[in-house]
């Protein structure tokens, strides 16, 4: 997968978690979830971009370990909804099982990086 794949797939992970974040309840507990996921899902994307634009090396591989810690906290969000029934759990499975896919190539990613030093 290059950089060009990995831009689109967190593109389309942080709308599909959009749409999800819409089918929350609108209640005190749904309204906090929804917008601390919104802010990881998203920011998986947006730190993916910027990694793409690192002044160095180590740059790179620091914003890497951004989007790796945003796409575990979008993760732990998924789970929260499914253990505390806010949705059905097929409804968020496949968005935990990208989020985790996400992390992986993250960790992967920058341990190639650090590598190539």
């Amino acid at each position: 997968m290059n950089e060009e794949d990995l831009k689109k797939r967190t593109k389309k992970f942080a709308l599909r978690i959009l749409k999800l974040i819409d089918a929350l309840p609108n209640s005190a507990a749904g309204r906090t979830v929804a917008g601390q996921l919104a802010r990881s899902g998203t920011s998986v994307a947006a730190n993916y971009r910027a990694a793409g634009r690192g002044k160095s090396k180590p740059d790179f591989i620091a914003k890497l370990g951004i989007v790796e810690e945003e796409a575990d906290e979008s993760q732990f969000w998924l789970e929260l909804i499914i253990e505390s029934e806010m949705l059905k759990p097929e409804l968020v499975e496949s968005l935990k099982q990208e989020a985790n896919e996400i992390v992986a190539i993250m960790v992967a990613s920058r341990k190639s990086a650090a590598i190539q030093k």
